[in-house]
């Protein structure tokens, strides 16, 4: 059975009311009522002496030794134990996974306070962050997975909480806004930070203090992509090692010549793990959209037109032609090219089209809405000269990949 959470009025609640009438529900299960959760898991564990079921584990759990930073300079486990409830966490985008989750030895940590999220942390069920704790009951070291940014939940209890979705862009997270609750972070910083809002993240800001936010991606869909960066530096290893050690803060090995960069720690936490990695990310398929969320007939005339406007570039239709090293100028397709010129090839990758139902808004920046908006701005900046039908087709299409 999957619990979904609405208003009187029959709207789903958003985060901080979902977590309240959570919080009443909670009080109920206390009591002794048992709620039964869905069977079937989104993102099921895998057997533990697979290669694949390590790539899951370094995924989900491992933090490549990044607690240093996030615990010694950060402070972040100062600012769970003072000021963050699972209400607030909540709010800030984090989730949590209901299949790690006890939710009678959760309320019996007070849910309202910061112990309720201390608990949680203690049954492995924020996703994307671990925490060890002393004698006292109090967190002694904290850090961040790949899955904070890359992995979310299917809400089957409430928003926020519910089966693992690896891959998933988390686009309710608002990383920007959790760093600037550090202690260690200056007040210029903060303004930084706190500009990004939800879903947004700048993989560059501390190394060359700009600040051009991206759109967090989907770690979905990358088996036949040569190059997993808006901008093709390099295939999905050296980006895991570059987000690794540079953004997360872990304790290994990145160089880059191009970018002034040239990193090194002894012992390599990192680089004996790629491998696995990139297998179980691999694995991840884009989702397919559900049935009913596009016009079958309208998304077949649409398939027409983008292999009459698209293909060039789109390769296999749903491909990307970076996977023959090329690359597109900011102004072929109209977006703004101020992150690109940070980078090393100053040049856009064309995206490939995966699961585009799902992950909302669009472009490296999320300058685009919508998809309509999306199909609107090639029609303007590549003369396609589409009708207004024609575009809606096209929408359906891809609404349909």
């Amino acid at each position: 059975m999957i619990i979904q959470i609405k208003s009187s009025e029959g709207r789903a609640l958003g985060p901080a009311r979902a977590g309240i009438a959570l919080l009443s529900l909670m009080t109920v299960i206390a009591a002794g009522v048992f709620i039964g959760c869905a069977k079937e898991k989104i993102s099921p564990e895998l057997p533990a002496s697979s290669d694949l079921a390590e790539g899951q584990r370094i995924f989900r759990f491992d933090t490549f030794g990044d607690e240093e930073y996030w615990t010694d300079t950060a402070r972040l486990h100062e600012i769970v134990e003072e000021h963050l409830s699972p209400l607030k966490a909540l709010k800030l985008g984090l989730k949590v996974d209901l299949d790690k989750l006890s939710l009678l030895k959760f309320v019996s940590h007070n849910p309202f306070g910061t112990s309720g999220t201390k608990e949680l942390l203690r049954e492995n069920a924020v996703v994307g962050v671990q925490a060890t704790f002393n004698e006292e009951g109090d967190i002694a070291r904290i850090g961040i997975t790949c899955a904070f940014c890359h992995s979310t939940v299917d809400n089957a209890l409430v928003h926020g909480i519910g089966h693992r979705l690896d891959g998933y862009p988390n686009r309710d997270l608002n990383v920007g806004a959790i760093i600037a609750l550090s202690p260690a972070i200056s007040e210029d910083q903060k303004v930084v930070y706190e500009s990004w809002g939800p879903g947004k993240y700048d993989p560059r800001f501390n190394v060359d203090g700009k600040n051009t936010p991206l759109v967090i991606p989907p770690a979905y869909g990358l088996a036949q992509i040569e190059n997993e960066t808006y901008t093709a530096e390099g295939p999905i290893s050296y980006w895991n090692a570059y987000v690794a050690v540079t953004q997360m803060h872990g304790h290994g090995n990145f160089s880059d010549p191009r970018l002034g960069i040239d990193i090194k720690h002894t012992p390599d936490m990192v680089g004996p793990k790629l491998a696995a990695l990139r297998l179980y990310q691999h694995s991840l398929a884009a989702p397919l959209p559900p049935d009913t969320s596009f016009d079958v007939t309208a998304a077949a005339r649409g398939s027409a037109i983008f292999g009459q406007t698209c293909l060039d570039c789109h390769v296999g239709g749903n491909g990307t032609d970076n996977n023959s090293g090329k690359l597109h100028a900011p102004s072929e397709t109209g977006v703004d090219g101020t992150y690109a010129a940070r980078t090393a090839n100053k040049g856009y990758r064309t995206t490939p089209l995966r699961g585009l139902w799902q992950h909302p808004p669009y472009f490296h920046d999320g300058s685009a809405a919508t998809l309509t908006d999306v199909v609107a701005q090639y029609n303007r900046v590549r003369t396609l000269g589409l009708t207004t039908k024609q575009q809606e087709d096209l929408v359906e299409y891809l609404k349909s990949l």
